[in-house]
C-alpha cells in the first residue's frame, strides 16, 4: 500500500495496527472530514430556520407557540419517528449509502422550503427535512467509531463536531446576508439546500464502508444485530449510559433551546434586522465554536484525559461554569453585555458534542451504536425541538399580555430555561460512579454476540 492510494480506496481497509501507514491514516481523516461536512450542512439547514423565525412568524401570522410548532415540532416529530428504524437499518447494512441518501433528501426538502407559499406547504416540506436528517448523524458517528480505536474516538469525534459551529455560521451569518441581499427569507433555504444534494452524491462516490466492530475484536459475519428492545434495556441498565444520555439531553434543552430563540430575542429586544442579528450570532458561532472545539481537541489529546471519567468531569465543570452567564444574556438590557456573555456560553454548547458522542459510543456494543446514537438524538431533539420551542413560546405568549411586550415576555421565558444548565452538570458527575462496572458490561455484551 503506497501513499498514492486515494482515500476512498483505503476506507474499507482499516487495520487496528498501533502505527497505521500514512496513507491509511489519511483515509481515516478523510472520512472524518467528509462526515463533518455532512454534519455542518445538517446544522446549517436547522439554523437557517432560527435565523428567519421572525419573518416567517410575521408572514404566516403566527404566535410564538405557533411558530414553535411549525418550525421545531414538525421537524422533531418525524425526525424521531423515523430515526429509530433508520438506525436499525444502519446497524445491519451499508451506512455510507444511508448517509448519502439522507443528505440528498433533506437538502432537496430544504430547497423546497424556499418555494413554499403558506403554512401547510411549509409544514410538509419541514417534515421532509426531518425524515432526511434522521439518517445523518447516527450512521456517520457509527462509521467513525469503526475507523478509530476507543482511545482515539473522542479526538476524532471532536474534529467531526467542528461541523457544528461551521453549520451554525452558515445558517446564521451566510443565511442572514442572503436574506438581506434578496429581501426574502426563502432565498436562504434555496441557497443552502442545493449544494447539499451535490454533496450527497460525492459521499456515495468517495466514502467506503468500514468493517463493523473491528476494534472490539468482534467478527462482523457472526454478530447479529441487536434488537431495539435489547438496546433500550442495555441503555437503561447501564447507569453510565443513562446519565451520559441525560446530560446530553439537558444540554440540548439548555444550550440549543436558548439559541433557538436568541436570534428572535435580539431582533425584538434591540431592534436588530435579520442580517444584523444573524451576523452577530454567526460570528460567535463560528469563532467561539471552532475555538472551543479545537481547544477541546487539545485537551483530549493529553494522556491524562484518556480515562472517560476525566472527560465527564471536564464536561460537567464547563456546563456548570457557563450556566450563570447564560442567565445574564437575557437578564441584562445591554446589547454589549449580552454579546459578551454569548462569547462565554456558546463555546460550552459546542465543545461537549464530540466528547459526549465518544463517551456514549464507548459504553455501547458495536451492534447497538447506530441505534444507541439514534435514541440519544431522539431524546436530545425532543428537548431542543419540541420542549424548548413549545415551552418558551407558550410562556412568552402567556406573559406578553401582562408585560405589554413580546420582547419582555420572551426574555422571562429564556431566563427560566437558562437555569437548566445546572441539571446537566449533575448528570455528568453522577455518571462516573459506575464507569468501571458498565465498561465491563459493554465488553461482555460485545463478546457474547460474537
Amino acid at each position: 500500500m503506497t501513499a498514492s492510494i486515494a482515500p476512498a480506496a483505503l476506507a474499507s481497509a482499516v487495520e487496528p495496527a498501533p502505527f497505521a501507514p500514512a496513507a491509511l491514516e489519511r483515509a481515516r481523516w478523510y472520512v472524518v472530514v467528509v462526515c463533518g461536512l455532512v454534519y455542518a450542512l445538517n446544522i446549517a439547514d436547522r439554523y437557517v430556520v432560527s435565523t428567519v423565525l421572525e419573518p416567517i412568524r410575521i408572514e404566516f401570522h403566527l404566535s410564538d407557540t405557533g411558530v414553535g410548532w411549525l418550525t421545531g415540532v414538525s421537524l422533531a416529530l418525524f425526525y424521531i419517528t423515523v430515526g429509530i428504524p433508520i438506525s436499525r437499518l444502519a446497524d445491519r447494512s451499508n451506512r455510507r449509502n444511508i448517509v448519502a441518501a439522507a443528505m440528498v433528501l433533506w437538502s432537496a426538502m430544504t430547497a423546497i422550503l424556499g418555494l413554499t407559499q403558506n403554512f401547510w406547504q411549509f409544514l410538509v416540506a419541514r417534515i421532509g427535512v426531518g425524515v432526511g436528517e434522521a439518517g445523518g448523524t447516527p450512521p456517520s458517528t457509527s462509521i467513525i467509531a469503526d475507523y478509530f480505536p476507543r482511545e482515539r474516538r473522542a479526538f476524532a469525534l471532536t474534529i467531526y463536531a467542528l461541523g457544528l459551529p461551521l453549520g451554525a455560521w452558515l445558517g446564521s451569518t451566510v443565511a442572514g446576508r442572503i436574506v438581506d441581499h434578496y429581501h426574502s427569507w426563502r432565498a436562504a433555504f434555496i441557497a443552502l439546500g442545493i449544494p447539499g444534494v451535490i454533496f450527497g452524491v460525492l459521499i456515495f462516490l468517495t466514502v467506503r464502508e468500514p468493517q463493523r466492530g473491528r476494534f472490539e475484536s468482534v467478527e462482523p459475519s457472526s454478530e447479529p444485530q441487536a434488537p431495539l428492545r435489547e438496546t433500550l434495556l442495555f441503555m437503561w441498565r447501564s447507569r453510565a449510559v443513562w446519565h451520559i444520555n441525560a446530560a446530553g439531553t439537558i444540554i440540548c434543552l439548555w444550550g440549543w433551546g436558548l439559541m433557538y430563540w436568541t436570534q428572535t430575542f435580539l431582533q425584538r429586544a434591540y431592534g436588530l434586522s435579520t442580517a444584523d442579528a444573524g451576523a452577530r450570532l454567526g460570528t460567535i458561532y463560528l469563532w467561539a465554536g471552532v475555538g472551543a472545539t479545537l481547544g477541546t481537541c487539545a485537551v483530549l489529546s493529553l494522556p491524562a484525559m484518556r480515562p472517560p471519567r476525566r472527560i465527564a468531569y471536564f464536561l460537567g465543570g464547563i456546563v456548570l461554569a457557563s450556566t450563570v452567564p447564560s442567565f445574564v444574556i437575557y437578564w441584562t438590557h445591554s446589547l454589549g453585555v449580552a454579546t459578551a456573555m454569548l462569547w462565554l456560553v456558546v463555546p460550552a454548547i459546542y465543545l461537549y458534542v464530540g466528547p459526549q458522542m465518544a463517551l456514549l459510543l464507548n459504553f455501547l456494543p458495536p451492534k447497538m451504536r447506530a441505534q444507541g446514537m439514534a435514541i440519544s438524538l431522539l431524546c436530545a431533539n425532543v428537548a431542543n425541538l419540541i420542549v424548548a420551542p413549545i415551552a418558551v413560546g407558550a410562556i412568552s405568549d402567556g406573559l406578553a399580555g401582562r408585560l405589554g411586550s413580546n420582547a419582555e415576555s420572551l426574555r422571562y421565558a429564556l431566563l427560566a430555561l437558562s437555569l437548566t444548565g445546572f441539571w446537566a452538570a449533575y448528570h455528568y458527575w453522577t455518571s462516573v460512579r459506575t464507569f468501571d462496572r458498565d465498561d465491563a458490561r459493554m465488553l461482555a455484551a460485545a463478546v457474547a454476540t460474537a
